[in-house]
């Protein structure tokens, strides 16, 4: 048994935040990814242009910098602003948490909005065209057709999204939020026991990728009911 000094409990309270902010990441990556996919597909220049700066400068920067960015320089930034504007001085704070699920969320949007583009492009022709043959209306068709089957083909892009993002929240202990990785590192060095804790840590990131890994698959075996393997 590991001795962990009385100090066990920091990897359930570093764990009950990495969850909620990976998830609410995930929400925001997922709805990004959406509108991206539609800016990168629409006909017209403005949200193609607007959807191709958003993932070449996303996925362009490293997470680590992007993270700096928006808690300090963007604060910094917005302060700036305000105090020019009301000509008094302003203090504007982001805290740890919303600045992981926005930066998060942004980059893996971006990564999202390919998969999804992936998704649309391998929906059959003749669906699309088969509905609109019938006249169906275009909310009826996302509904009832494309997004059922666009599902099916990013499920498995979407958990590889999904298990990079559970590890980068680790990133966001370089901004004092209280995830597994800075719950740990403060464990570790308070009794100097550093390879006994992020060995632990490590144990838990593996746990969390096996019941993803094992929840999308469940969910991709439900999404391909009743389609034929060649």
């Amino acid at each position: 048994m590991i001795d962990f000094k009385g100090y066990g409990w920091v990897f359930v309270e570093g764990l009950m935040v990495t969850i909620p902010v990976a998830l609410c990441a995930g929400v925001v990556a997922v709805a990004l990814g959406l509108f991206g996919a539609w800016g990168k597909l629409a006909s017209s220049t403005l949200p193609r242009g607007i959807a191709n700066a958003y993932t070449t400068v996303v996925r362009g920067v490293p997470e680590l910098v992007l993270i700096l960015l928006v808690y300090y320089g963007v604060t910094t930034l917005l302060q700036d602003l305000l105090s020019t504007l009301t000509g008094a001085d302003t203090r504007i704070d982001i805290d740890p948490f919303s600045a992981g699920v926005i930066t998060l969320g942004t980059i893996y949007g971006a990564f999202a909005t390919e998969v999804f583009r992936g998704a649309y492009l391998a929906v059959p022709k003749g669906q699309i065209e088969a509905a609109k043959a019938v006249g169906m209306p275009r909310t009826l068709f996302v509904r009832r057709v494309l997004l059922p089957q666009m599902w099916r083909f990013a499920l498995p892009g979407l958990g590889n999204v999904w298990l990079v993002l559970v590890k980068a929240t680790a990133l966001m202990s370089v901004v004092q939020l209280p995830e597994l990785m800075r719950m740990t590192d403060v464990a570790a060095r308070a009794v100097r026991m550093p390879f006994t804790f992020y060995l632990g840590a490590s144990v838990i990131y593996l746990a969390i990728t096996i019941a993803s890994m094992i929840a999308f698959q469940r969910a991709e075996a439900w999404a391909n009911r009743g389609v034929r393997r060649a």
